[in-house]
Order: C-alpha cells, then structure tokens, then sequence
C-alpha cells in the first residue's frame, strides 16, 4: 500500500490522540467558568495571517494544526452560545461523520453506496412519516436549506410550467408569481432568481403583528401578482422564520392553495423537529398538507452540519426537480432496479443537484438508532420552554422590550436605554452586541423588524438553562451605560 494511505501506525496513533484532544475541549467547555470566552477575541487579520505558510511549507505537526484550529473555532458547545441555528452536534453524529469522511461513499447512485442509499431512503421516508405526508411520499436530503429550498422550487417550476422547461427553456414560465411572506428567507428569492423567474417573481405577503403570513393578505398578493401579468403558481410558508422563530398559519394558507390550485411549499428548516413532540406538533398543523417540505437537521436535531430533507407528498415530484440521462450514472440497464422490478431504485443522484452525493443520512440514523426520537422530542420541548421563560423575563423588565412571543426556540428582543428612540436606539442595539462579543462571555446575533433593530437568541444547546440567559441580561445591563449615545 501506498505510504500516502497507510493506516497504521500514523492513523491509529494520531486518531487516538484527537479523540483524546477534542474530548479534552468539549469537556473543558461544558466546565467552563461563566466568564469562559464563547468565542476567540481575535481579530480576522490576526487569524488570517495565523494560517499564512502551512500550504507552501508542508511538514506542519497535525496534532498542532488541531490545536490551533480549536483554538481560533466558535465555540457553539459553549451553553452561552445563544446566537445562530447550529446546534452542537450529539457525539454520536460527529462520530458517524467520521466513518463517512473514511469510507467516503457517494449516496448518488447505489453501487457506489449500499449503505449510504439505503440509509438516506430510510431517513427520507421517517421524515415524510412524521411529518405526516400521504402514502406515496418521497424526496432526498441535500447539503443545506438553500439547496434545499431551491430544489423544492425547481419542481415547482417544473410541474406548474405549461410545458416542458427541462426540455424547451422557460418561455411563458418566466411570467410566472410566488407568493412569499416578508419574513421568508432570504434564499427562496434567490433561488428564484437561479430558476431564471427574477427577482420580480417574488411577491411579498404582509405579516400580522406576530410576522406571521397575514392570510387575509394573500388574495391580494395574488391580485396584485395578476395586475403586473404573472400567473400564481405556489406559496412559500415559514415554520419557523429565521428571524424570529414565527410559524406561519399553515393550515389556513393550505386552504387558500388548495382553493386557487396552488404549490404550497414549507420552509420548515428550523421548525419542522417540533413533529417529535406530541405538545408542540399542534404549532405546524397543516404542514401535512403541504406540496413540499424543507427540513434541516443540523438545526434542531444536534445533527452536524449539513443534512437537509426535501420532502414531497407526491414522490414522483421528487425525480421532477431534475431530469437527468446521464448513461454513465443512471442507465436503467445498470441498475438492479431494471432487471428485477421488485428492487426499490436506490439511485438518488436523480433528485438532487450533487452528484458526489454525501452519505447525509448516517448522522441522523446513528442518533436515532442510539437515542430514540422520544429524546429528541423532550431535548426540543425543554430547549421552547427555557426560551419562553426568557421572553416572560424580558415582558416584565422594565428596560428591556420583547420584539413577540415565541412560538419555538428563537427570541428577539431589545435594551430600552433612556433618552434613545429611532435610530439611535437601533445604533444602541449595535454597539451594545459589539461589545458583547467583544467581551465574549455570550454569543447573540441582531435582526432587522419593521425598520427596527433587535438582538437576537437561539437556543440549541442542550445544557443552557434559564440562569444562563437572566446572565445575558444582566451582562447587556452592565455594558448598556458603556455604549449609551444619549440623543
């Protein structure tokens, strides 16, 4: 064997002593004192020119390389890390990574991964069973909600078009209208943009006071889609929406496409776990009614990054967001599906954009083999609890102001410091997080509602408890007279 891919001793020896390190870190993080950093206070050109001369010189030491990594990392197994939607993964999943970075088995066609196809369609179909699609469902999982999203789309574009798009191009397609509620992800435009719609496609629904799709404004969106010479062809919904965790009416918005023949996709990238829990699934009433459902389980899964599930309710959409014929990969001659008709098709690669297709099933399969999704549902119910404990906290504080209830685990809210309105107090909210992160004891993001700023906190960590984010308040407190720019 080639020295280049020798295993051992270089392999055992050194995996033993990462295995060892990355313990150590994760251990040192979930014993870290509260003034512990939740991220490195550096600055991007001191960890730029930190990682300069390794790729010219060679030679470098790797367990050093990981030391210095761990060492410039965010560190989101850090229970104050309250800022975006990537949980810390279970060790379970960044094991199971480990085994697919080694076997390293594409999950596009099933010759080149028994295990990995099968995996991924077992994953698929649990999805679509607790979403709750009909008999006949199916779908794929890909690398990241935007990919996701897009692929949803694609088959929307394709089974609404009035002809061929694969084949002809888009035409009269170009004309066409989604409706999309003001909060949706900024990726679902975009991916119309991709599909060749334009951006004009796009047509934004009012949001209610929760930034919910405003139902009662959809007819109007519809008309107003009309008037400028699009046909409607879909809606987009949130559960939840990335600003502030708002899950929009499903099931009054499925009423509406199913009244007007209509695609209703989900975006349910960060909300559609809440099916594993008997007490919070009522929140996503509806979204088994849904044409297409986007599910991130690197969100709300402690799955590591990246595994999406695009779902369909009918699964013969599935293969309609893209129509390849490619001899090489996809020959029906070639597959053990053509020669015996009772063989599921385990060739993925047909759904999706990649080709080398990841094995992204096999992190959510280990959890869930080791775990039981009854811990997941309980893991997401007390992560909503703690949250909501939060938002009852900031209602009654007397400087401090909730942006709107929660209906899962993401907040906004924002420091009311006397003398500031508008857009100074939005500039208060500005520094008061720059000096959060500077100080690096809590990791919060901001957003922008109705031309205000607010701060901004996810809570994914198992281990983050109500006392940790009464401290987040108390540490903005300590940092609002610092930062203060008095009109």
């Amino acid at each position: 064997m080639s020295a280049m891919l020798d295993p051992s001793p270089s392999f055992r020896d050194l995996g033993h002593r990462l295995v060892d390190l990355l313990a150590d870190h994760l251990t040192g993080l979930r014993e870290a004192p509260d003034d512990h950093a939740v991220r490195p206070p550096r600055s991007p050109r001191e960890v730029l020119d930190d990682w300069n001369d390794d790729l010219r010189q060679g030679g470098v030491a790797l367990d050093a390389l990981w030391r210095r990594y761990l060492r410039d990392a965010h560190r989101i197994q850090h229970r104050r890390s309250v800022g975006h939607q990537v949980a810390p993964p279970h060790a379970a999943t960044a094991l199971a990574q480990l085994v697919r970075a080694c076997t390293s088995n594409s999950a596009a066609i099933f010759e080149m991964g028994p295990a990995a196809t099968a995996i991924e369609a077992r994953v698929v179909a649990w999805m679509g069973e607790r979403l709750g699609l009909p008999t006949g469902h199916g779908g794929v999982l890909t690398s990241g909600g935007s990919l996701g999203n897009l692929t949803a789309l694609l088959a929307m574009r394709q089974i609404a078009a009035e002809h061929d798009v694969w084949t002809d191009g888009l035409g009269a397609t170009d004309r066409v209208a989604v409706l999309v509620g003001e909060q949706t992800h900024y990726c679902v435009e975009r991916a119309l943009q991709i599909l060749g719609l334009g951006a004009a496609s796009c047509v934004r629904v009012p949001v209610d006071r929760r930034f919910r799709i405003d139902v009662a404004a959809l007819p109007d969106a519809m008309e107003r889609a009309r008037a400028a010479g699009r046909r409607p062809i879909g809606v987009v919904a949130s559960a939840c929406s990335t600003s502030t965790g708002a899950i929009d009416p499903l099931d009054a918005i499925a009423d509406f496409c199913d009244a007007h023949e209509l695609w209703l996709h989900v975006d349910a990238a960060h909300g559609a776990s809440l099916v594993l829990s008997e007490r919070e699934r009522p929140r996503l009433r509806g979204i088994e009614r849904a044409d297409s459902v986007v599910w991130d389980a690197h969100k709300t899964l402690l799955v590591s990054s990246l595994c999406t599930g695009v779902l369909f309710a009918d699964g013969r959409h599935a293969d309609a967001s893209f129509a390849p014929e490619v001899e090489y990969l996809f020959a029906r001659c070639a597959t053990p599906a053509a020669t015996d008709p009772g063989e599921p098709d385990l060739d993925l690669g047909r759904r999706t954009l990649e080709c080398t297709k990841p094995a992204l099933g096999l992190e959510l399969y280990a959890l869930l083999a080791s775990r039981g999704e009854g811990a997941l549902g309980r893991y997401l119910e007390e992560r909503v609890d703690v949250v909501r404990a939060f938002a009852d906290r900031v209602r009654t504080s007397a400087d401090f102001e909730l942006a709107t209830d929660p209906d899962a685990n993401i907040v906004c809210f924002r420091h009311l410091q006397p003398g500031l309105v508008g857009a100074a107090l939005d500039a208060h909210q500005d520094r008061l997080r720059l000096a959060l992160l500077h100080r690096a004891r809590f990791y919060a993001t901001r957003t922008r509602l109705r031309d205000a700023t607010w701060l901004r906190c996810t809570v994914l960590h198992p281990e983050t408890t109500a006392h940790d984010l009464d401290a987040l308040l108390a540490e903005l407190r300590s940092l609002a007279e610092s930062v203060a720019r008095p009109v």
